[in-house]
């Protein structure tokens, strides 16, 4: 059965074996050299101290994570997070990345935070179709943004809101 829980820095070697292949063989990661376990390591304990970082298991394997950080650093987007979600290749479509995101955007929503972003290298139909049905709205696209694997990519980006819009902001926490 699967479970969404709180990520550790013990998850970091799952969690970097998950996203290597992203990283060596697509498109959908500007990164062209995969993070060790320690550098994931450190990527986990910081989105934890001020966002969020959650893993997906399955029968007491991490299969996928997602995580929240900082949109920009300037304070006028301190409401804002950047989100992103990676589960086994063998794995998309199948229910694990709404799970994640789904438990990802609560926990940021209890956090303070208003507005969730993400940003998609395209071609990627399974994180756009994962987005839509997730109720992110499209908001751009930057054309020929990113060079990998010897040609130009385009990067779409959308966006949900996660709390109130109309009232004065608090937090976050």
């Amino acid at each position: 059965m699967a479970l969404v829980r709180d990520a550790t820095e013990d998850d970091a070697a799952a969690c970097a074996a998950i996203y290597a292949p992203y990283v060596t063989g697509t498109v959908i990661t500007f990164e062209s050299v995969p993070p060790t376990a320690e550098e994931m390591a450190g990527r986990i304990a910081r989105a934890r101290r001020t966002h969020a970082w959650l893993v997906l298991e399955d029968d007491g394997r991490v299969v996928g994570y997602a995580y929240g950080g900082p949109y920009k650093e300037r304070a006028a987007y301190r409401w804002s997070c950047e989100v992103s979600v990676y589960l086994e290749t063998d794995r998309r479509r199948g229910g694990g990345g709404r799970a994640l995101y789904t438990a990802l955007l609560d926990r940021l929503a209890e956090r303070g935070y208003r507005t969730v972003v993400a940003g998609m290298a395209l071609p990627n139909e399974a994180s756009v179709g994962l987005h839509r049905a997730m109720g992110f709205q499209p908001v751009g696209t930057w054309r020929r943004i990113g060079w990998k694997h010897g040609a130009w990519h385009d990067v779409t980006w959308v966006q949900r809101a996660i709390g109130p819009d109309d009232a004065p902001p608090v937090g976050p926490r």
